[in-house]
């Protein structure tokens, strides 16, 4: 994924310092005594960056089906996540960072819940992944718990807290985000408020236009669209980062245009909530930003990035025509896209000297004879085919085995957590469908 879109045999040599030194063709010189690790006959891959997840939801899986948006949250999510406390919030965040980094996800933009955020860094900074998250704001609502209820002014509170405690922890591995949940949970004020850090150099991340019936009550409460008010009070910018936006009209396209703003597709999750397909030929010819993400397990079950490459371009073709996207394209979305989301595009996302050594190896022998290798990865690729994992130049996957966590024993605890809470919650999980 360099500026050239290069597949090169190389000797990628990684600097203490965590960086990428250089690039050596093979059985170049190496430095004496340093560590190596084989990967012939394999494929090395900048770590995939998911622009959108909910790891406070991967102890959901399988507990809110059958449902649109706004029941799926009202019935199911605020609810389960009205019912964390820091324990159960930990143990969903390192079930779903084994998940991720194991099947070569390295850097991640997450959107937590209302309360005990802490927990959710703590968690990434054990796990050794590159994590940028925040505190979901919610300030109003119809439908919403009273826990996952605050005050504008508690809100903000702890989230300048958590920023301050937080953002550039880790050597920078940890970024804070300010993250109002949507629109038909944050007041006016608040997100004006939010606009004002944003401005001052924060970085954002909120939902947007996801969903028909959404962007009906959005306009028939407000007036106007999400992405409208959005410009209109100053939100939109190079530091926000949409989720979904599957259903943007023409005023929205360029609003996002004339902002800078980026986008977050999350296939899986806008065909299992039966939002809709997402207009992402159309953005990516107007000049915006495009990421992507698996949203949360409660919604998409998986957290895989190779799941989400699939489907992206499945649902192209399928919305735009055979090749509307080609697999340069569609790999662009899960690395250097979401790089440019995460306003780490000189990091992270491609192999070239300078940047983190966020790197993946894979082995693609069970998908030979093939084609093109950016088609073997977008089409063909699977979690399992992840052999090892590098963050910051560490060794956190290898041999297929996660090092960083011990993945029984993150298994053992989220299905405790998961118990404890369901009792907290209340809620009969058996009654499935919301018709």
């Amino acid at each position: 994924m360099n500026p050239s879109r290069e597949v090169v045999r190389a000797e990628v040599l990684v600097g203490p310092d965590g960086r990428i030194q250089a690039l050596v063709p093979p059985g170049g010189p190496l430095p004496s005594g340093a560590r190596c690790i084989d990967a012939a006959g394999r494929v090395m891959i900048p770590g995939l960056i998911q622009a959108h997840l909910h790891l406070c939801q991967t102890l959901f899986r399988g507990l809110a089906e059958e449902r649109t948006l706004l029941a799926w949250l009202r019935e199911r999510i605020w609810p389960l996540e009205a019912a964390h406390d820091a324990s159960s919030l930990g143990a969903s965040a390192r079930l779903g960072i084994a998940e991720l980094l194991r099947s070569g996800t390295t850097t991640i933009l997450d959107m937590g819940t209302v309360h005990h955020t802490d927990a959710l860094f703590m968690a990434a900074e054990q796990s050794g992944i590159r994590y940028t998250g925040g505190q979901a704001l919610m300030d109003r609502g119809v439908g919403v718990p009273r826990g996952l209820l605050q005050t504008t002014d508690e809100a903000l509170a702890e989230s300048d807290r958590l920023r301050e405690t937080w953002d550039g922890r880790a050597d920078g591995r940890l970024r804070y985000a300010y993250t109002p949940r949507f629109i038909l949970s944050c007041s006016e004020p608040l997100l004006r408020a939010v606009a004002a850090r944003a401005h001052a150099g924060a970085r954002v991340h909120t939902h947007a236009a996801e969903q028909r019936e959404e962007v009906a009550a959005v306009r028939a409460e407000l007036g106007r669209g999400d992405i409208e008010l959005f410009d209109d009070i100053g939100l939109l910018g190079p530091w926000l980062t949409l989720a979904h936006a599957v259903w943007p009209n023409e005023d929205d396209l360029e609003r996002l245009v004339r902002g800078g703003t980026h986008v977050t597709h999350c296939p899986a999750s806008n065909l299992k909530l039966g939002s809709g397909l997402a207009p992402i030929r159309e953005l990516l010819d107007r000049g915006v930003n495009v990421a992507l993400g698996a949203d949360g397990a409660a919604c998409s079950n998986r957290l895989d990035g190779w799941s989400q490459l699939w489907l992206a371009g499945l649902v192209a073709s399928v919305r735009d025509g055979p090749g509307a996207l080609d697999a340069r394209a569609l790999f662009e979305l899960a690395t250097l896209g979401g790089a440019r989301a995460l306003g780490l595009e000189g990091n992270v996302g491609s192999i070239e000297p300078g940047k983190r050594a966020d790197l993946v190896i894979l082995d693609l022998a069970g998908w030979e004879p093939n084609g093109d290798v950016y088609t073997a990865l977008v089409y063909s690729a699977r979690a399992d085919d992840v052999c090892t994992v590098l963050v910051d130049g560490r060794v956190v996957v290898q041999d297929r085995r996660l090092l960083t966590l011990d993945e029984s024993a993150v298994r053992t605890e989220a299905t405790a957590q998961r118990d404890a809470l369901l009792t907290r919650a209340g809620l009969d999980t058996r009654a499935q469908t919301a018709r």
